[in-house]
């Protein structure tokens, strides 16, 4: 069984540790990675004399995908948990508390909200609030029920926290699908978010995020140790062929390429890469996927001598600015145990691409510190060391209508055998997320092997 997997971020090495676990030693299994490290947009670095991330931050602890792998790979004792400070959310020119028991920003109850937002009653329709198969723009669906003040002040900067979006051109079901689960039974929101909310909470207690001690890195390096697949990093994939015998694969340079024949391959790959490779073997479908757009950021550290910094994890902005969210690093995370205050600001949204990509780094540095200082209401002093750490095209801006198109593509792999596809691009943005997606595609591998031992021993 020769197995190839492409994409060596925490979705690939994630698939390819489930196919360790499912089929065994035998299982010959390769990461083809284009650039020079694993991880994708986890990476943790020395500043200021701690491991600090320069991507992503935190596991979501409510889903056991994430926290599982890291147990997993012998990293439970390095779980960690963010102290419980609140976050501010800023508008108006202040900053407020965010609301507790929303939904994304979205309330069961509108009185929960009442004198930090005007709300409209939301109606109680005589039908599900979304059909089966319905999808519609966040936007769409949070204007519609409550009103445009909640959406603009609450839902977006939420939102945007996550997604760097905007949410007239999200999809609900992509964003929250748990929601729109509901959404089809219920006949109004509130009663939706109700039975999310109740869902969540009648299982065992658990803090809602967490992070790893030594970094997310340290997920990254042992996800793959116990993976044990042979690790091909520099190497771009450029085509694959199904043929008779399987898959043919054709990666390296293009004077001299290096074809690698494959029994099954996962596509653990942004949207546009994963297009183009299925052009030949899902063309329709691929080419909807390929129109998936994303949103790039840029995250700016700074350690101070000296800030006064709110008693608060950070804070979100709802806006338009350049400036996002920022997060008081030592504040937020108890094993930052700085004298000096690290505070990490984000920076992009979507629509902002050329923006961010023509701004030189020291531009952004500064956009960074005078949005922390208007902010926060301060003068903010001169940091005493910067990191400024930019991902272009990081995260995925999901249409309405795209876990349809993924089962499209999906249906129309199956037709083909031997070939599934993970990540962000298809299964939705966080750690969480993209573990549970290339486990599930080690997992369709797996049962095509199964299902082909089986014919093999019936004939």
């Amino acid at each position: 069984m020769k197995i190839l997997v492409i994409g060596g971020g925490i979705t690939g090495l994630a698939a390819a540790h489930r196919l360790r676990q499912n089929l065994g030693e035998d299982a010959d299994i390769t990461v083809a990675e284009h650039s020079n490290r694993l991880g994708g947009r986890l990476a943790t670095g020395s500043f200021a004399g701690y491991r600090v991330e320069a991507g992503a931050e935190s596991l979501l602890a409510t889903r056991d995908e994430a926290v599982g792998l890291a147990r997993d790979v012998g990293l439970g004792d390095q779980i960690v948990h963010p102290a419980s400070v609140p976050a501010g959310l800023v508008f108006d020119g202040q900053m407020h508390d965010l609301p507790a028991g929303t939904f994304m920003g979205i309330p069961a109850d509108p009185a929960d909200v009442a004198g930090l937002v005007e709300t409209t009653e939301p109606p109680v329709l005589d039908r599900p609030v979304l059909g089966p198969d319905e999808d519609v723009s966040v936007g769409e669906l949070v204007r519609a029920h409550y009103g445009d003040d909640l959406l603009e002040k609450l839902v977006t900067p939420l939102l945007g926290g996550v997604y760097a979006g905007d949410p007239d051109r999200l999809s609900a079901e992509a964003t929250m699908p748990a929601l729109v689960e509901a959404l089809r039974r219920n006949n109004s929101v509130p009663d939706a978010i109700a039975e999310v909310k109740a869902k969540r909470s009648s299982g065992k207690p658990v803090k809602p995020f967490a992070s790893i001690a030594t970094g997310l890195s340290t997920l990254v390096t042992a996800t793959a140790a116990a993976g044990r697949a042979n690790i091909r990093l520099g190497l771009t994939v450029r085509e694959i062929h199904q043929t008779p015998y399987g898959w043919e694969v054709l990666a390296g340079p293009l004077t001299d390429p290096v074809r690698y024949q494959a029994d099954a391959v996962v596509l653990a790959t942004p949207a546009e890469i994963t297009a183009r490779l299925l052009r030949e073997v899902a063309p329709s479908s691929a080419a909807a996927l390929g129109t998936l757009g994303y949103a790039s950021i840029a995250l700016a550290t700074f350690a101070f001598d000296d800030l006064d910094l709110p008693d608060r994890s950070g804070f979100l902005v709802a806006g338009p600015g350049m400036v996002k969210a920022s997060t008081f690093m030592t504040r937020k995370w108890p094993h930052i145990r700085s004298r000096r205050p690290i505070v990490r600001v984000s920076l992009g949204r979507a629509g902002m691409q050329a923006e961010l990509a023509q701004a030189a780094d020291e531009e952004l540095v500064q956009t960074a510190l005078a949005g922390l200082a208007e902010h926060l209401g301060q003068t903010v002093p001169e940091p005493v060391e910067v990191r400024l750490d930019r991902h272009s095209e990081a995260l995925p801006q999901y249409a309405p209508g795209h876990v349809q198109r993924v089962a499209r593509l999906r249906e129309e792999l199956r037709e083909r055998q031997g070939i599934a596809v993970a990540g962000a691009s298809v299964d939705g943005i966080g750690i969480a997320a993209c573990i549970a997606s290339g486990r599930d595609a080690a997992d369709e591998i797996s049962s095509f092997f199964s299902n082909t031992h089986a014919e093999g021993e019936q004939s």
